[in-house]
């Protein structure tokens, strides 16, 4: 469900504050909590520091990013990958393959 167009889009009134204090060229990043907060066109050139729960991430705003939320552009979740060990054996074994097969793939002339 999509919020109120009578409310308008959410933003933490101190993140607005705090870009609103700032110059664009200015090298600071912002660290924010707020990953619910959309993006304005006055944060467009800013480094925004967004909490993933762990750490936090430098995002640079974009224009492209103006109507989006902070929290899209500092991923919660980090992907390990899948399979196991009989995964891994596969592997090694393909770039092994790939190595004793192009190191004596040299073009013959006759």
């Amino acid at each position: 469900m999509t919020r109120s167009l009578k409310k308008g889009p959410f933003i933490d009134a101190k993140l607005l504050k705090r870009v609103k204090a700032l110059r664009t060229g200015d090298r600071t990043i912002i660290k924010t909590w707020s990953r619910s907060s959309t993006i304005y066109p006055e944060m467009v050139g800013f480094r925004f520091g967004v909490h993933n729960g762990k750490d936090h991430i430098e995002v640079l705003v974009l224009e492209d990013m103006v109507g989006h939320k902070l929290g899209e552009f500092s991923p919660t979740r980090k992907f390990v990958r899948h399979g196991g060990r009989i995964q891994k054996e596969q592997e090694a074994a393909a770039a092994t393959g790939a190595a004793s097969a192009g190191g004596s793939s040299a073009p013959k002339t006759t």
